[in-house]
Parts: C-alpha cells; sequence; structure tokens
C-alpha cells in the first residue's frame, strides 16, 4: 500500500432479559455510550484542526482509505421519549459524522450489534446525507449465536436494509479464532455455505471487499490464511501493549501484522488504545509521557503507534465525544511517524504496564448483557482505574490507606448502581466464552467482590 499524507444477542432477546426498565441502566451495552463528559479533558481543542491534512492509505485496489476511521460500536445515548431505556441520539452521530467528514475521514466500520443493534441504522442515517461514491461502509455478519444459512443470510441482507446502501464497501466475518476455534468457523461459516454464498456476492459487486476480524487462538488466525480465499483485508487488535505482550488468547500483533504483510493483505486495526486503557494509564507512566511530548495526548501516542506500519489501512476509532475525535484528528492530520527510538520508548512504557496488576478489560462489552443484571464493564473498569490511581491498598498500614478505601468505596457506588456489583455474581459463566481478551470474569468478580467487603469491614 502507498502512504499519502471488534458475541452479540438479539434486542428483543436483550430486552426480554434486562426488561425495559433496565436498559436505561445499561446505558452502555453493546459499546454506545450514555456518558455526559468525556473522561479525558485533555483531548479537548486545541486551536484549528486542518480540514484539508488527513492521512490517507491506498489498498491494493487503488481506494483512499483515511488512516482514521470511525468505529460506530460507541454511538452517543439518549432516553427514550417514552421514558423506556435509550436510543442513538442521531442528532449527536449526524454531527460527529458531519465533522468527521469535513476533516477527511471517509471509512466508517459498523455491526449489526453495536449500540443494542441501533448502530447500523443510525450510520445509515447520518451517512445517507452526504455523497455514497466518497464514503466507505464496513459492517459484519455477527451471527454468534445462530449459525444457520438462513439466518446469516437475512443478517447480510438487513444490513442493506438498515445501512441505506446497495453495495458494501469492507464486509467482515465477524470475530473469528474464538468458540471451538477452527470447529467454530466451520460451523458459522463454512458447513452451511455461508463463505461461498459471500464470495459469489463479491463477485457480483455488492461486496466490494471481504475480510475477517480477529479474536483468538494463533491456530484460526493461520488456518484462515491458508484457505484458498483471497482475502482482500483483516482486521486485528493492534497497539503498542499487544504488540509483543498480548494478553489471554489473544495473539502477539507482531506476529500478526507480519503475517499479513507476507501476504500483502492489508490490515485494519481495531483496539489501538486497547480499550481505552492506553488512555488512562497510571499517573507515573503519564507523565511519563507527557515529559517527552508535553503538548500532545497520552492517547496520541498509541494511534501514531498503530499508523506507523505502512501496510495498517486504516487505524479505527470509537469516538462518542467531540473532543476525542478531535484529538484523533491532529494525530493523523497529518500522521508523524514514530521513530525507532520512539518505538522503543513505547515497548518500555509496554513492559512497565505489565507491573500494575490491571484487569485486561476492553470495554467491548461481548460479556453483557449479564442475565443478572451486573454491569461487569464497569465493575472492572473501577477497578482498573483506582488501580491506575493508587487507590488500591493492599493493607490498613499503607499511608493513603483512609483516602483510597474512600475513593474506592465512594467511587465504585457511583460508577455501578448497588444491584448491578460484583456481589451479586452467581458465576452462571455465561459471560467467559465471549470474552475476546479470555478475562475469567466471575473469578475477578469474586476478587473486587471480596476486597470491597474487607475495605467495608476494614479488614484488609
Amino acid at each position: 500500500m502507498k502512504e499519502k499524507n471488534e458475541k452479540g444477542i438479539d434486542r428483543r432477546k436483550f430486552l426480554k432479559i434486562m426488561g425495559a426498565g433496565a436498559v436505561a441502566s445499561a446505558t452502555a451495552l453493546y459499546g454506545c455510550s450514555s456518558d455526559k463528559k468525556p473522561q479525558a479533558s485533555e483531548a479537548a481543542a486545541r486551536g484549528e484542526i486542518p480540514t484539508d491534512k488527513m492521512t490517507y492509505r491506498t489498498s491494493p485496489k487503488g481506494e483512499r482509505i483515511s488512516l482514521l476511521g470511525y468505529g460506530c460500536m460507541r454511538w452517543p445515548m439518549k432516553q427514550n421519549p417514552d421514558g423506556k431505556g435509550e436510543i442513538v441520539d442521531q442528532e449527536a452521530v449526524n454531527r460527529l459524522v458531519d465533522y468527521a467528514i469535513e476533516h477527511g475521514v471517509n471509512y466508517f466500520d459498523t455491526s449489526p450489534v453495536y449500540c443494542q443493534g441501533l448502530s447500523e441504522k443510525a450510520t445509515g442515517i447520518a451517512l445517507k446525507r452526504h455523497p455514497r461514491e466518497k464514503l466507505f461502509i464496513a459492517t459484519k455478519l455477527s451471527n454468534f449465536q445462530n449459525y444457520t444459512r438462513e439466518n446469516s443470510i437475512e443478517m447480510y441482507r438487513q444490513s442493506f436494509k438498515e445501512l441505506q446502501t446497495d453495495y458494501l464497501d469492507y464486509y467482515l466475518l465477524h470475530s473469528v479464532g474464538g468458540g471451538a476455534g477452527i470447529q467454530t468457523f466451520h460451523d458459522r461459516y463454512i458447513d452451511n455455505g455461508v463463505l461461498d454464498f459471500l464470495l459469489k456476492e463479491r463477485d457480483a459487486g455488492r461486496i466490494r471487499n471481504l475480510g475477517w476480524s480477529f479474536h483468538g487462538s494463533v491456530e484460526v488466525f493461520d488456518y484462515l490464511l491458508s484457505l484458498d480465499v483471497k482475502w482482500d483485508f483483516v482486521q486485528i487488535q493492534m497497539n503498542y501493549a499487544d504488540w509483543r505482550h498480548a494478553t489471554g488468547n489473544n495473539v502477539n500483533a507482531e506476529y500478526l501484522y507480519g503475517e499479513l504483510e507476507k501476504r500483502g493483505i492489508p490490515a485494519i486495526i481495531m483496539e489501538p488504545l486497547l480499550g481505552g486503557r492506553l488512555a488512562k494509564l497510571n499517573d507515573h507512566l503519564i507523565a511519563r509521557l507527557k515529559q517527552r511530548r508535553p503538548e500532545n495526548s497520552v492517547a496520541s501516542w498509541a494511534f501514531r503507534f498503530a499508523g506507523t506500519y505502512p501496510d495498517v489501512l486504516c487505524v479505527l476509532s470509537g469516538m462518542t465525544y467531540l473532543e476525542h475525535l478531535q484529538d484523533n484528528l491532529r494525530t493523523y492530520s497529518p500522521l508523524e511517524l514514530l521513530t525507532d527510538e520512539e518505538k522503543d520508548f513505547l515497548e518500555d512504557t509496554a513492559q512497565m504496564m505489565l507491573k500494575y496488576p490491571t484487569i485486561p478489560c476492553n470495554d467491548c462489552k461481548y460479556c453483557m448483557p449479564c442475565p443478572y443484571g451486573l454491569d461487569i464493564p464497569a465493575i472492572l473498569l473501577h477497578y482498573n482505574r483506582c488501580v491506575n490511581e493508587g487507590n488500591v491498598p493492599k493493607s490498613r498500614q499503607d499511608e493513603n490507606y483512609r483516602k483510597a478505601r474512600r475513593a474506592f468505596l465512594v467511587g465504585y457506588d457511583r460508577a455501578v448502581p448497588k444491584l448491578r456489583q460484583a456481589n451479586h455474581c452467581i458465576g452462571c459463566n455465561q459471560c467467559n466464552p465471549h470474552c475476546p481478551q479470555s478475562i475469567d470474569i466471575p473469578k475477578q468478580l469474586r476478587r473486587i467482590d471480596d476486597f470491597v467487603e474487607q475495605l467495608k469491614q476494614e479488614t484488609l
């Protein structure tokens, strides 16, 4: 390529499990957010952002793709006027899309399961207001629970209706590599004839580029690359932490990218911020990055890393807030490639991260909804935030024990409603199979609950 400057559950079942009233408190399910303020003030605007400096990469087919792609997994939400749960804030989505396009973004990535099943429709409404030929729309076959040919093809065709388009620029087999590995892949795409169907759709021009997103074992990754199929692209998780230090069932991005590079297959990058964790480092690491580039956000280091590699076609970011969009636009308008010394600096940073006991939650929300109403991502992210802020005391003898205890407990009640906290986990294990990071979620919830009780009883 030539450089020129992310388990679903259908909405009906979701509502049945959670109840209409519970949807209001489950506002962030499937990646969408209803938070009123961004967590990182440093991403706020710092002057004008150029509209003509976006970095583009050219695909093997000659498509000029913005290096910054809009991940439509976290559209802003608002209260439903009828008082029953939440809906996508369409006006806010339109404003974000308009601003992104105005500043050079032309790649938009969605899925039938994002935003409680509402992302495709909201994305389609926003994009319909712009010339179709100037945009690249990506969506996925998210047939996680019903593998039949009929259901899969119906999901595929529904995406056209929701997105209001007669062709898809980039279409993905969604999150291959999980479950029973190769067997699950065969169940979802081979044995039911769905892959053959999609290849014919590509031949007919209704799919312009066919690829897949990956979470799982290296055996599945290698197997897909060995198939007699011309893949147009592959979407991988890549960031400076996962480059050489991937956790769980994830594979080091250095290997994934290298295998794609060998074959001339463009890489689309997801999780450049590792679910936001690379923008929410502990204070010591933040100070370390800020010392090098005081005027740049912590997040910008991660986006520069992902964009530096030449066979990366596009880097996705789920930008709920204008401040985050603006910050990323600055990073890529134009991109300043990392030096070799800066790559080494980030590798050292990644190694330092390994010393801090955070839980590798990316806030993807594939574990949700919990049938017992727990807000699993909120629990895990609150714990991680307290680790990074030094508010997880090891004992009552810690110098800042009182301050840390209060910060953890008060923050916990604010971040997670009491009926959705870790003490309500029964260990049903329904969440574990859906976690791309292979977190033993019930185990972590028990650990956090035990810690909370020790803080409350002051028995730490």
